[in-house]
């Protein structure tokens, strides 16, 4: 009897995208050479959104792949591994990559807001995966990571804690800038 047996692997994930309720790449990011030019690519990408825009599953299995994957409004997000793969590394790759982009876009996920965050939106795919190898799964770190401004964010959205933050920074630099002033001075007045 001769099974091979797979060893274990960094390498879990082989593809990241977004695409629109059209089936075209928003955002994509590919980690290994199974699909060498972007024409193959998007072949792949409107193939899997013509299985996949219809179906109310979470996961399939596709041209040789785990194909995890979600929607909200006009977006699809996928998350492609290979076919050993285990579908619940690949779903919390997916949830990091959704929760992350749902964070950015204050809740609003939808093509034009992804379109005008399409900046950050690649930050976190590059804080999650790197060449295929799972980074962070966590949100929240995520976020951080990428470091949204939060004067862009609207007074009634931010949270408790970057409120607060955003108050205290004016007066700690201002106080940093008081006791530099300081400083100077009583060097010029001991050098005197």
């Amino acid at each position: 009897m001769d099974t091979q047996v797979l060893e274990p692997s960094l390498y879990s994930v082989k593809a990241i995208m977004i695409l629109d309720n059209d089936g075209n790449r928003l955002m994509a990011k590919y980690y290994d050479d199974q699909f060498p030019s972007t024409k193959e690519q998007k072949t792949f990408e409107k193939n899997l959104f013509n299985k996949t825009h219809r179906a109310n599953a979470e996961i399939i299995m596709f041209e040789g792949l785990t194909c995890v994957y979600r929607s909200n409004v006009d977006l699809f997000f996928y998350v492609v591994g290979s076919t050993n793969e285990n579908e619940l590394i690949l779903a919390s790759v997916l949830n990091a990559f959704y929760d992350s982009i749902c964070q950015i876009l204050r809740r609003n996920v939808e093509k034009r807001a992804l379109l005008e965050n399409m900046d950050a939106g690649f930050l976190v795919l590059d804080e999650i995966c790197d060449g295929g190898i799972i980074l962070d799964c966590d949100s929240q770190s995520i976020i951080s990571k990428v470091a949204i401004k939060t004067d862009d964010i609207p007074i009634g959205e931010q949270t408790v804690s970057q409120q607060l933050k955003s108050k205290l920074e004016v007066p700690i630099n201002l106080g940093k800038q008081v006791i530099q002033t300081a400083k100077e001075q009583i060097k010029w007045s001991l050098l005197k």
